[in-house]
């Protein structure tokens, strides 16, 4: 793309962006990105268009916001976010690899983010930098409350992985109030980092486990949340078998767009499973909120998620 002829009318919201563009960047408008490495794949722009052009026949303001894909590569956050402080950007979001990072590069962290040590959202301050949020954790309640009709207070939990995602996860689900939160990992060591880390928030609640021999003391019903990789695309295998549960077991599986294996055997047994395009809608509906100081529409989100992964469309 020729940087001189940027404009806020040309900008796409499936082009990816780059760092150079932010050399000749529109400043007509207001902008906003999402920020990974990779970031082809996001749904997130075409998700917020979908909310601010709702928003956009009550309060005209918002046809003017725009919202894009920008690559950034691991270990350029930090150049990155004062390139977009200049360039005008109200707001980012995160994914891959930039969460963790983003905790010590943002000027400014609200309580939620710095306990979770994670960040997904990021607020431009007036006078510099961007004052980070974590919006996952809100997304992954509200999802399992409105998909499953359950509370993470209370809970057996059981999360699977011991990822990024899922750090933040466990954080939020033993501040949460769980009754009791076991983690399996594959890899004993990363586990035991993590284990580690979470231990002054569990109060005795947490356990670890081997996801490829789980104990027999793990519960057999409760709260299941996939946060591996498992999933995400067609023919991965389980992360876990789902023989030794009980029918009443809750399963929220953060891959979407299709029905994977682990979908189908929960179907099979009848239990209750939801994915994860709720979490990303809803944890997007919190961001849009703190972006625009004003509500957001959640439907229109889902809208945009579902036709844009292929899965059918729900309410929310």
């Amino acid at each position: 793309m020729n940087l001189k002829m940027l404009t806020s009318e040309k900008l796409d919201q499936d082009t990816v962006y780059t760092l150079e563009d932010l050399k000749h960047w529109p400043r007509e408008g207001v902008s906003m990105a999402v920020l990974g490495d990779p970031v082809a794949h996001s749904l997130s722009p075409r998700m917020y268009h979908a909310a601010l052009a709702c928003m956009a026949q009550t309060q005209p303001v918002f046809a003017d916001w725009h919202y894009v894909k920008m690559f950034v590569p691991e270990g350029q956050l930090g150049p990155a976010l004062e390139q977009l402080w200049e360039a005008g950007f109200l707001g980012m979001n995160l994914v891959l690899p930039h969460k963790v990072a983003a905790v010590s590069l943002a000027a400014e962290l609200d309580e939620n983010a710095a306990a979770v040590g994670a960040v997904n959202t990021l607020l431009r301050l007036p006078e510099g930098g961007y004052r980070g949020y974590n919006t996952d954790t809100f997304g992954l309640e509200e999802a399992v409350r409105r998909d499953l009709g359950s509370e993470l207070a209370g809970q057996d939990v059981i999360l699977l992985g011991a990822g990024g995602a899922s750090q933040a996860v466990a954080h939020h689900i033993l501040r949460s109030g769980c009754k009791s939160l076991w983690i399996g990992n594959r890899s004993q060591d990363r586990l035991a980092r993590v284990l580690e880390g979470l231990a002054p928030v569990a109060g005795g609640r947490l356990h670890g486990f081997d996801l490829t021999n789980p104990p027999a003391a793990l519960p057999t019903t409760g709260l299941m949340v996939n946060g591996t990789s498992l999933g995400l695309h067609r023919g991965d295998p389980m992360p876990i078998a789902l023989d030794r549960f009980e029918e009443s077991l809750k399963i929220y599986d953060m891959p979407y767009g299709h029905e994977n294996a682990l979908c189908l055997a929960a179907r099979e047994r009848g239990m209750s499973y939801a994915d994860g395009a709720s979490m990303l809608v809803w944890q997007g509906v919190r961001a849009m909120e703190i972006y625009s100081g004003t509500s957001v529409p959640a439907q229109p989100m889902m809208n945009a998620v579902c036709e844009g992964s292929g899965c059918p469309v729900r309410h929310v």
